[in-house]
């Protein structure tokens, strides 16, 4: 996760029980840029969660419960609300579980005809088996009541069988191991410019392996996947600053920049001017 909201690290505490995540937050605010390589469902026990993923805002409150695709790139906004701090659960389902559980319960020939549904966040409905799931498992925001890994693996379980209660199509989309296809690189890396990606990110989102990623990078460009970012960056707030009439502090941070030095030195780098000589 990459934070966004200030220059300071949030007060917040994060417990990893066998890909069961307890979190809480205890200043005013927490925004951070997310991208779970997993399907995961994000409970909200106390406080609020606001999920932007550029088209449209989720608000989730206090005993609500979202679910988020795998690979699915959102901005997350936890904050007190009712006069309690923040305080989440967060289940991962990775793909050997996922594996595993297809082998227990299968997959009926009616549900393998269903059409898979969206592949975005949703807010999933308040049912009984959600309700008693999370609140079975509240005490282990006390770090010092550890739970056993088996018994966070049947949380797991039951979390997902409460998907596929709640939408038996779940099950077309968390059971499909098919290996992922390759996209292409630079439609990825020109939709998504302006977040920090390791080689390693890179090469997971567009589907290939690091060594596939990086001789493929190389057909299509003479520069490093790095150095392609940082002119695509400066490119756009160059035009934005030029056609568009933004000022550097509404442009730095919009094309992926941590702070306006830094942005400044870069595009004095690569145009030969500061960019006050630009900016309106």
């Amino acid at each position: 996760m990459k934070h966004t909201d200030g220059q300071t690290e949030p007060m917040k505490v994060i417990f990893n029980y066998n890909n069961v995540f307890f979190s809480f937050f205890y200043d005013d605010a927490s925004a951070c840029i997310h991208r779970s390589h997993e399907y995961a469902m994000n409970y909200v026990y106390s406080g609020e969660m606001v999920l932007d993923n550029g088209r449209e805002e989720i608000h989730a409150g206090k005993g609500e419960c979202v679910f988020i695709p795998r690979d699915h790139h959102i901005t997350m906004h936890k904050k007190p609300c009712g006069g309690e701090r923040y305080c989440g659960i967060f289940l991962s389902f990775t793909r050997s579980f996922l594996r595993e559980m297809y082998a227990k319960l299968g997959c009926s020939q009616e549900e393998s005809g269903m059409s898979k549904p969206e592949m975005r966040a949703v807010k999933l409905p308040n049912t009984p088996e959600i309700a008693s799931l999370f609140a079975s498992m509240t005490p282990y925001f006390n770090a010092k009541e550890r739970p056993n890994d088996d018994f966070m693996h049947l949380k797991l379980q039951e979390g997902l069988l409460a998907l596929l209660h709640i939408d038996r199509r779940f099950a077309t989309l968390l059971f499909d191991f098919n290996e992922s296809w390759k996209i292409d690189i630079l439609d990825f890396m020109n939709e998504n410019y302006m977040y920090e990606f390791s080689l390693e990110e890179l090469a997971h989102y567009t589907g290939r392996s690091l060594a596939t990623f990086k001789r493929d990078f190389k057909k299509l460009s003479d520069l490093t996947p790095g150095k392609w970012l940082m002119r695509k960056r400066l490119e756009v707030a160059y035009g934005l600053m030029k056609e568009g009439g933004k000022k550097i502090v509404d442009v730095y941070a919009e094309v992926g920049f941590k702070n306006p030095s830094h942005f400044s030195t870069a595009f004095k780098k690569q145009y030969g001017i500061p960019p006050t000589a630009v900016s309106a």
